[in-house]
């Protein structure tokens, strides 16, 4: 046991050589920490309304007028900062000051009519943003004019599909950090693997007293272990960002096991070729039929941790299980064929 640990530890110290090993890592870190941030630049692309619905950002609005306390009730429910103003020239010099962020005007009303000024930073960025989050406020305050007038509007909110920052923060986001790791683990073994044959230290490997199970074990163990560790700080980061994953029980221990698997298939593929160049190819290309014949399975990979993730009911634990059933199998073959091909090299 103690040469497994040995060989464990000559894994790691070899991964952490890897630049593009790293370089991917580091990568994800960044998906990872900015991952709210990336969120609302993504939608602001594909939905730019969602930000107002969703986005935490918050800016402070300059209010001038005496009597609109129900106007700076509804921005206040918008988290937004309300800030009130005698007159105009006095929130002019406090919004060039950069204390606040927008200014509202709104005179008293005449026959009825409310002649509101809008006073927007010149920044498309910032100024998109407020208006998107002033949108909500803004809204209910005309129907509150309306009401208060006599107006009277009979209308139906129809209902869509759910909100599409939520979509895709569950649907690409976390299965892309999730599952990522897989594929960099496979590779990893890979190239360990390929290695230890293309340097022909594979002979002094096996010249030594270990045997070949704890050879192939500490390798996969050391592609394993970081897939443990960048799930756990990737879900830690996303909560940070206040994108929780509802079922990390499940979701780290589900990503694990495809994990092992993808190792299992890359420890095959390289033992059979050999050559680092060929194993990666074929290794790219088994990948892409995998996870597109996954789709055909009734509860994919991805949907799977999309579900987990988002904590949809009647999904856990035993569709969880049912990928035991490949890892216990590809693992079986995989140290059945393993010494056949070792001796072939032979």
């Amino acid at each position: 046991m103690n040469e497994y640990f040995i060989l464990l530890k000559r894994e790691l110290r070899s991964i952490l050589k890897e630049k593009t090993i790293v370089f991917a890592i580091i990568i994800q870190f960044f998906i990872a920490s900015f991952s709210s941030i990336i969120l609302v630049g993504v939608m602001a692309f594909y939905d730019p309304s969602s930000i107002g619905e969703t986005s935490r950002v918050t800016f402070n609005a300059g209010v001038v007028s005496d009597t609109n306390n129900r106007l700076r009730s509804y921005l206040r429910e918008g988290r937004i900062r309300v800030r009130s103003f005698p007159d105009l020239p006095a929130a002019e010099e406090a919004f060039r000051a950069g204390q606040v962020d927008t200014i509202i005007v709104i005179p008293e009303s005449q026959s009825g009519v409310v002649d509101m000024k809008l006073f927007l930073p010149t920044m498309d960025v910032k100024k998109t943003i407020i208006l998107l989050k002033l949108n909500g406020p803004l809204k209910k305050y005309e129907n509150y004019l309306r009401e208060t007038n006599g107006i009277r509007l009979n209308y139906q909110e129809t209902k869509g599909k759910s909100n599409t920052t939520y979509e895709f923060l569950y649907s690409v986001i976390i299965p892309i950090l999730m599952l990522f790791p897989a594929l960099i683990a496979g590779s990893i073994v890979i190239d360990t693997v390929s290695e230890e044959f293309e340097n022909k230290t594979f002979d002094t490997l096996v010249s030594a007293p270990v045997s070949l199970g704890q050879i192939f074990a500490s390798k996969l163990s050391a592609a394993v272990a970081t897939v443990v560790v960048q799930v756990i700080m990737w879900s830690a980061l996303l909560r940070l960002n206040g994108l929780p994953i509802q079922r990390p029980e499940l979701v780290i221990p589900f990503a694990v096991i495809i994990a092992t698997i993808v190792c299992f298939v890359a420890a095959i593929i390289s033992l059979y070729f050999k050559d680092r160049e060929r194993s990666q190819f074929v290794y790219s290309i088994v990948l892409v039929m995998g996870v597109g014949g996954s789709y055909f399975l009734e509860v994919s990979p991805f949907s799977l941790i999309t579900r987990l993730a988002a904590g949809v009911p009647n999904v856990g634990a035993l569709e969880v299980a049912f990928y035991l059933l490949p890892l216990i199998l590809i693992g079986l073959a995989f140290f059945r064929v393993s010494k056949r091909l070792v001796l072939a090299h032979y």
